[in-house]
């Protein structure tokens, strides 16, 4: 088989966002991971400019890899720690209180294996009130962790986490419940 036989890749995200990864990129590289542990402002100011919507007590860790902040929406005392990875080609939206640990990968995309093109497809995600990502866990495309739900460290997610679940495992499952005093807004566990 040859090359010829194969129908290329297109990247169908246009030149627009193109642009905006590059001079990103370039922020991120020169201002963004090399800022000071405690210039949460500055970081949460660096990533306005690209179109990121931010609460004022959210905190962002200089090792944070976000791919498009204009996809990225975080609300009231979320935190994404040190080298999480938002792959948020789709939105990815942190509510009140939601905190995702270190190296954590929240992936908003992936690509069709079933067509030889391999065209990207993309979902966002979203992080519930209260909802917490352990350490190196996965969240895939299209995942909503509800109100209060754990995934447990290195856990992968692709499917939905119920209101209170503790998920653990690859795949995530069910191994226990959050308690209702563990939660700071609105315990509806």
């Amino acid at each position: 088989m040859t090359n010829d036989s194969h129908e290329r890749y297109v990247n169908t995200l246009g030149l627009r966002s193109i642009a905006g990864r590059f001079l990103w990129t370039a922020a991120w590289q020169l201002l963004f991971r090399t800022s000071p542990r405690p210039c949460f402002g500055w970081r949460r100011f660096l990533l306005r400019c690209f179109g990121a919507r931010l609460a004022a007590t959210a905190n962002i860790y200089p090792s944070v890899s976000v791919w498009a902040p204009w996809n990225l929406r975080m609300a009231a005392d979320t935190c994404l720690a040190d080298g999480v990875d938002c792959y948020c080609v789709a939105d990815i939206v942190l509510e009140e209180g939601a905190t995702v640990s270190q190296r954590a990968f929240l992936c908003t995309a992936s690509h069709d294996i079933h067509d030889r093109r391999r065209p990207l497809v993309a979902e966002p995600i979203r992080l519930e009130a209260d909802s917490w990502v352990f350490a190196e866990a996965f969240v895939g495309p299209g995942v909503t962790v509800r109100r209060g739900a754990v995934v447990a460290a290195r856990a992968v997610v692709v499917r939905d986490v119920e209101e209170c679940a503790i998920v653990a495992g690859n795949p995530g499952r069910v191994i226990g419940k959050r308690s209702a005093h563990a939660l700071p807004h609105d315990p509806l566990c």
